[in-house]
């Protein structure tokens, strides 16, 4: 369970206050305006930020001065993040061990995760020789083989077509359904959160608020989240 608990974050002259909890396993879209602070929320669960008060607890462990490599977290970036000097394999076993001296076992793990994503038999290529859903899964791939229990996803589909990203997000619920990871998924298509996540946090004002319902926030939202979606 994550829990961020009275955090403020300050960057210059914008603050964000945050205070929820997320349930093992839960789904939950954060939506809100442009520069609202979503990926700045992201940051912080993720490690990257340190809040200016608060903290953050993982099953009741305080994360807050943990380094993000230490947290039980595994997040997919915008771009990606592929290098495009590595092959396919070398990419997603970087989640396994950043100096890529992969044992067998931990090669056979990189080899299903691509299986499981759609890409066996692409683990030689170079990220530049796929496709921009390939890449997306590829990037998956990673994810899948870290194993982490909390997964946070910053728009990573967003640059595909409606059809490839409804594909990428059914693909995101499947390797959820298996490995049981809780998912923080900032999107700004409400239809993201209509697909694969029950609850949704608003981001706007300042302030992350709790999860709540997303039918039920998306049927009547606040003026806030009313003006951003017109």
């Amino acid at each position: 369970m994550l829990t961020v608990e009275g955090v403020t974050i300050r960057q210059g002259d914008f603050t964000l206050a945050a205070d929820f909890t997320l349930e093992d396993g839960a789904r939950v879209a954060v939506i809100g305006p442009s520069g609202a602070g979503k990926s700045t929320l992201l940051s912080l669960v993720a490690g990257f930020l340190a809040p200016e008060a608060g903290r953050v607890t993982w099953d009741g462990r305080d994360i807050t001065e943990e380094a993000p490599g230490a947290r039980p977290v595994a997040m997919l970036f915008q771009d990606n993040n592929l290098f495009p000097h590595l092959t396919v394999a070398e990419n997603v076993g970087l989640g396994l061990r950043p100096d890529l001296r992969l044992s067998q076992e931990e090669r056979g793990r990189v080899e299903a995760a691509l299986a499981r994503v759609g890409l066996e038999g692409y683990g030689a290529r170079k990220p530049a020789a796929l496709s921009g859903g390939q890449q997306s899964r590829a990037a998956l791939a990673r994810i899948l083989v870290q194993d982490r229990p909390l997964v946070l996803l910053d728009e990573p589909f967003a640059a595909l077509g409606p059809a490839l990203k409804a594909e990428m997000l059914d693909l995101m619920k499947e390797v959820l359904d298996a490995t049981g990871a809780a998912l923080l998924m900032v999107s700004h298509d409400p239809e993201d959160a209509r697909r694969i996540a029950p609850l949704t946090i608003l981001v706007a004002e300042g302030r992350a608020e709790a999860p709540v319902a997303t039918e039920a926030l998306l049927a009547d939202p606040p003026p806030a989240l009313k003006a951003y979606l017109g």
